[in-house]
């Protein structure tokens, strides 16, 4: 092979190595633009959204400032239990889990919680009916039943974020309104986040159905139903959380320093942030236990089955991009 051909080939090489990096390159870049386009950014919080209301037995109605848990790691006052429930257009559906709750509260901690009701931009006065049944209903005293309205509506893990930042208790649970998990269950949760405090470490537990996979519960709901929840398991396996068999549980306990190194950093306000309040805790090396608890269907979901499971499958694929990229941090609070 003569000079001019060898040098010919090797500018070849060259030239086919250039075209590959670049095109690398720009699979990279569009890559990296498409997730971060898509990507979430929690919308700032209102400083009316810092304030929350509270009615007594005598029916007086007060207003005050939420603490911000992030300022104070310790507990304010003397409350164990805070109690979150996002709620949007919940006044059909509440009653039967604030009397399930208040009942065990009452009975197990005394005067030592708080309800704390996030009111996510309700239509049907859900914020005003909790303080009425915390009067009439429930005669609580002022400030045991909590109610924040968000201005706009920021979704279920906005909400749930808004009321875990703002709590009073040594621990946040956080609820669905609809009453399909057994409340008494929380026992179980606290026992274990309890059980690892010895070393004064973040802890979270979290409700788990996964034992109900075949019982009647989950074997006469739809097969669409079905279809989606294990199309949507699979995905999260496949993202890299399978050490959790049930992300989804409305029904979730943190101490309160989880709740500083999850929280502060979450982007997602969507349905599947708690898919997100799980990668950070296992990213950040939190103890995360998965405790069976009671559950049963409950009518009345405000998710459009197929548009916000689509939605869900979509913000999924980007959280876990986001974390790859570099886009999202757990270093930075958004």
């Amino acid at each position: 092979m003569s000079l001019k051909e060898l040098f010919w080939n090797e500018k070849q090489k060259l030239s086919m190595m250039n075209l590959v990096v670049t095109a690398v390159i720009a699979l990279f870049s569009s890559l990296f633009g498409t997730v971060y386009l898509l990507s979430h950014s929690p919308r700032r919080t209102f400083l009316e959204e810092l304030e929350y209301t509270t009615c007594g037995s005598d029916g007086v109605i007060e207003h005050g400032k939420l603490p911000l848990v992030v300022d104070d790691h310790s507990a304010l006052e003397d409350i164990e239990l805070s109690v979150v429930v996002p709620s949007y257009n919940e006044t059909g559906r509440i009653l039967i889990m604030l009397k399930e709750a208040i009942e065990y509260l009452r009975k197990e901690l005394e005067d030592r919680w708080e309800i704390l009701i996030v009111d996510d931009g309700s239509k049907d006065g859900t914020a005003d009916f909790c303080l009425n049944l915390a009067e009439r209903e429930f005669k609580l005293q002022a400030g045991q039943l909590r109610v924040v309205k968000l201005s706009k509506n920021r979704g279920k893990g906005g909400a749930v974020k808004h009321g875990l930042l703002h709590i009073r208790g040594r621990y946040g649970l956080f609820v669905d309104a609809d009453g399909a998990s057994k409340f008494a269950d929380v026992s179980k949760l606290l026992e274990s986040v309890k059980s690892h405090e010895k070393s004064k470490k973040p802890a979270l537990a979290i409700g788990s159905r996964a034992h109900m996979v075949n019982s009647e519960a989950v074997v006469k709901r739809s097969f669409i139903r079905n279809f989606l929840m294990y199309a949507l398991h699979t995905l999260v396996f496949i993202f890299g959380i399978r050490s959790i068999k049930d992300t989804q549980c409305g029904f979730k306990l943190f101490n309160r320093e989880a709740i500083v190194q999850i929280y502060p950093f979450l982007h997602t306000e969507g349905w599947i942030f708690d898919v997100e309040v799980l990668i950070l805790a296992l990213r950040k090396g939190i103890k995360v236990d998965e405790v069976p608890i009671s559950w049963h269907e409950v009518s009345g979901s405000k998710m459009d089955l197929a548009w916000d499971s689509l939605m869900m499958a979509k913000d999924l694929t980007v959280i876990r991009m986001a974390y790859m990229l570099g886009i999202y941090s757990d270093k930075r609070p958004c």
